[in-house]
């Protein structure tokens, strides 16, 4: 089974991040065959970005996946920017089996259109068809993502059938796997809300390398609803989404958490959530500086996975292109 997945090297990644993908990456590494990773840089410059935040942030990202557990040795980690069939194959898509009516529809354009200031680019119309170059160059079988990506996923699938009716059977039609519990981990002050870096209250955002004491007060001074019971309700969003977290972090089942936690209050309640997300990512906490410091080792591990990630998917868009009558026919 071949597993493909990308994450966005901007922002400071957060615990919904981390519940959401990486810890799935890092369940997922030894299972692939193999698992491919991708650091999407090249969908970071769809939006108005600086050039010099944009490569640190891509080293702080890299940094953090592999203080997670991410192993070179067990699956492919590289830079998007660094495999040039992610650009190719998106053109070879596009022309060929996206309509644009399928791109106007999706939701993450719309919102995020809004936002922009200064320029919408063409760029952030065709993200979903770059995403599905991502997947498809590697004929991937199984992409592990949050639950915001369920569209674009299913858009990937509907190109890969679209490229195979018309050309023939060439790319792989992928599956995706959303975690059960943890796919949308919600803002701690506006519970309706994900939990975003781009949140206008940075409060109810909880960093995979904030300080625990930051931490802490987080999760005490959090939205919580009204009553006093522990357990989850749709009148209740603060509080379902405290028990989602501690259960994830925990390993326990939601139901676990609302019966250990039956007949106390919300203050202990939301200290006990913060003490395990701190216990959960101290591991990452105190792995990443080391890794961090080190550019050279971090620009080695990408190299290799770039090289890696290109051998798979160099004949995979030959032979699209093949298909489409471009290029010198391959004998």
């Amino acid at each position: 089974m071949r597993i493909f997945s990308g994450i966005q090297p901007t922002g400071r990644k957060h615990l919904g991040n981390y519940i959401g993908a990486i810890s799935q990456y890092v369940d997922l590494q030894e299972q692939g065959d193999p698992a491919i990773y991708c650091v999407v840089d090249l969908h970071a410059i769809t939006v108005k970005y600086d050039p010099a935040e944009l490569r640190e942030r891509l080293y702080d990202t890299t940094a953090i996946l592999l203080a997670s557990g991410l192993d070179p040795e067990d699956c492919i980690l590289f830079r998007q920017s660094d495999v040039p069939e992610h650009t190719e194959l998106t053109w070879l898509l596009a022309g060929t089996a996206t309509s644009h009516g399928d791109l106007n529809r999706m939701h993450q354009f719309k919102e995020k259109s809004v936002k922009q200031r200064e320029l919408v680019s063409a760029g952030l119309f065709f993200y979903p068809a770059l995403m599905a170059a991502d997947i498809l160059a590697y004929n991937a079988d199984l992409v592990p993502v949050g639950d915001d990506q369920r569209q674009h996923l299913e858009l990937a699938r509907q190109i890969a059938t679209n490229f195979n009716n018309r050309f023939g059977d060439t790319f792989t039609v992928p599956e995706w796997r959303i975690p059960e519990v943890g796919a949308r981990i919600m803002d701690l002050k506006n519970p309706d809300q994900k939990m975003s870096t781009t949140s206008d209250n940075p409060a109810g955002t909880v960093y995979v390398l904030e300080d625990p004491k930051a931490i802490e007060k987080k999760f005490k001074s959090a939205t919580t609803d009204s009553g006093s019971e522990v357990r989850r309700a749709l009148d209740k969003p603060g509080i379902s989404n405290l028990i989602e977290i501690l259960s994830v972090v925990s390993g326990r089942s939601m139901e676990q958490v609302e019966a250990d936690f039956e007949g106390q209050q919300y203050g202990s309640f939301k200290v006990a959530v913060a003490e395990a997300v701190i216990e959960y990512l101290r591991p990452v906490q105190e792995k990443y500086s080391e890794l961090r410091a080190d550019e050279a080792a971090l620009e080695a591990a990408l190299g290799a996975g770039a090289e890696k990630a290109s051998a798979i998917a160099g004949p995979i868009v030959a032979a699209a292109r093949d298909k489409m009558g471009l290029g010198r026919p391959v004998a």
